[in-house]
C-alpha cells in the first residue's frame, strides 16, 4: 500500500469522507472573499492616499513641521514680538516637541531685480534656518564670505502668488525649473545706504517654509557687517513634532498666545482622519477573514468527526495522518486560490476605476494594484492552506 499511495488522488478517498451539509463551507468561502476583497482594497486605498497627498503633506520621516509666531493683538501691536531664548528653551522642554529651530531675519535693507527678462524689482526679506528643517536642500545651498553668488530657496506659495500677479502685470509666468535658470541681482544696503551687489539664483522651491531662505552664513555676515546686529532675535520658530494636531501641543500654543497656520494643521488632521477610517475598515476586513477561517475550521472538524470511522480504517490500512492531511488539503488549494484570485481581480477593477477618477494626478496614481497588495494576497493564501493542513493533521492524530 505504501508503494502505490502516491498514485492515489483525493477522488479515491473522497467516498470515505462525509461532506454532510455544504452550507458552512459556502458561507466560509463567501465571507473569506468579502474579507480579502475589503482588506486588499483598504491597503490599496491607504497607499493611494499617501501618493495623492505626499506633495502637499508637510510631514517628513513621520514628523510634522509647523511655523509658530506670537499672536498679534491690539495690545501688543508696535512692540517687539520676538521669541526670547527662555521661550525657545521652554518649547524644547515640552514632551510633544522633537526639535525647535528659530528663524533669523535680515536686519538690513535688500532689493532684488531680474533684469530685462523679468522687468520687475522689489524689496524683500531673507530668513535662515538650520538645514535639517528644510524639505528641499540641494548641495549647492552654501555660502562663504567673499562669494558673489547667493543660493536662494524660494517658497512654492510665493511662486504661485507671483504667477497670479504676473498675468495682470504683463510679466512672464514661471515654472519651478524656469525660475531656477534666472539670474537675480540682489542689492544689500548698509546703514549709510551704500549697496553691495550680489548675484542670486533659486536652487530649490520649498513647500514647507513660506519665505525666501538664504544660507545662515550669509545672513549672519549681512546682519553683522551691514547693520551691525550681532544677535538677532527670532520672530518665528519652526517646531518639529510627531503630531501637529495633538491636544497637548494645541493647548500649549493657546496658553502662550502662539499662532500657527490653521490650514497646515487642518490638512494634517484631514489626512489623519482619512487614514484612520481606512485603517478601521482594514481592521474590520481582518476580522472578517479570521471569522471565515474559523468557520471553515468548524466545517473541517465536523467533516472529520463524521468520517472518523472511515478515516480510522484508512489509517489502519497503512495511510499515515501526514499523507492524508496533505491529500485532503490539496482538495481545497484550488478553491482557496479561486476565492483569493477573485478578490484580487475585483481589487484591480477598483484601483483602475479609482485612478480614472483622478486624471489630474496623472503620473502619480497608477491604474494597477501595488506589489504590497499582491504580497498580502499571497500571504493570505499561504495562511489559509497552512491552517487547513494543520487542522486536518491535528484531528487525524486524535483518531
Amino acid at each position: 500500500m505504501s508503494t502505490s499511495k502516491n498514485n492515489i488522488s483525493f477522488k479515491t478517498i473522497a467516498p470515505f469522507l462525509n461532506n454532510g451539509n455544504k452550507t458552512g463551507r459556502l458561507l466560509s468561502y463567501a465571507g473569506l472573499m468579502i474579507g480579502v476583497l475589503l482588506l486588499l482594497c483598504c491597503v490599496q486605498m491607504y497607499i493611494n492616499l499617501n501618493v495623492l497627498l505626499q506633495g502637499k503633506n508637510p510631514r517628513k520621516d513621520g514628523f510634522d513641521f509647523i511655523a509658530v509666531t506670537k499672536e498679534i493683538t491690539n495690545d501688543n501691536m508696535g512692540k517687539q514680538n520676538n521669541f526670547s531664548e527662555a521661550e525657545i528653551a521652554d518649547f524644547k522642554k515640552q514632551p510633544f516637541v522633537t526639535a525647535v529651530a528659530p528663524m533669523a531675519t535680515n536686519q538690513f535693507k535688500a532689493r532684488a531685480s531680474a533684469g530685462d527678462l523679468v522687468p520687475f524689482s522689489t524689496d524683500l526679506f531673507f530668513e535662515s534656518i538650520q538645514d535639517d528643517f528644510i524639505d528641499t536642500l540641494p548641495k549647492s545651498f552654501t555660502w562663504a564670505v567673499g562669494q558673489a553668488d547667493i543660493p536662494v530657496i524660494f517658497s512654492a506659495d510665493f511662486l504661485e502668488s507671483y504667477n497670479v500677479f504676473a498675468l495682470a502685470q504683463g510679466l512672464p509666468q514661471m515654472s519651478e525649473s524656469t525660475i531656477g535658470a534666472i539670474s537675480i541681482t540682489i542689492e544689500c544696503f548698509d546703514a549709510n545706504g551704500s549697496a553691495k551687489i550680489f548675484k542670486g539664483h533659486i536652487v530649490a522651491v520649498s513647500d514647507r517654509i513660506n519665505s525666501v531662505i538664504v544660507p545662515k552664513t550669509f545672513l549672519d555676515w549681512g546682519n553683522k557687517f551691514l547693520s551691525g546686529a550681532e544677535a538677532v532675535p527670532a520672530s518665528r520658530v519652526y517646531v518639529k513634532t510627531i503630531d501637529a494636531n495633538s491636544v497637548p501641543l494645541q493647548n500649549f500654543l493657546k496658553q502662550n498666545n502662539y499662532h500657527v497656520n490653521k490650514d497646515k494643521v487642518k490638512f494634517g488632521r484631514t489626512k489623519t482622519i482619512l487614514q484612520t477610517i481606512v485603517a478601521g475598515l482594514g481592521g474590520l476586513a481582518v476580522l472578517v477573514v479570521l471569522l471565515s477561517i474559523l468557520l471553515f475550521s468548524f466545517y473541517l472538524q465536523l467533516l472529520i468527526s463524521r468520517s472518523k470511522d472511515n478515516l480510522k480504517l484508512l489509517i489502519n490500512l497503512g495511510y499515515s495522518p501526514t499523507w492524508l492531511s496533505k491529500t485532503v488539503t490539496k482538495n481545497w488549494v484550488v478553491q482557496y486560490a479561486f476565492v483569493i484570485l477573485t478578490a484580487v481581480f475585483f481589487t484591480f477593477i477598483f484601483q483602475y476605476l479609482f485612478a480614472q477618477k483622478f486624471t489630474a494626478a496623472a503620473g502619480m496614481l497608477r491604474p494597477y494594484v501595488h506589489l504590497y497588495v499582491l504580497g498580502i494576497a499571497v500571504l493570505l493564501f499561504v495562511i489559509c492552506i497552512f491552517t487547513c493542513y494543520s487542522l486536518v493533521k491535528k484531528q487525524l492524530l486524535k483518531i
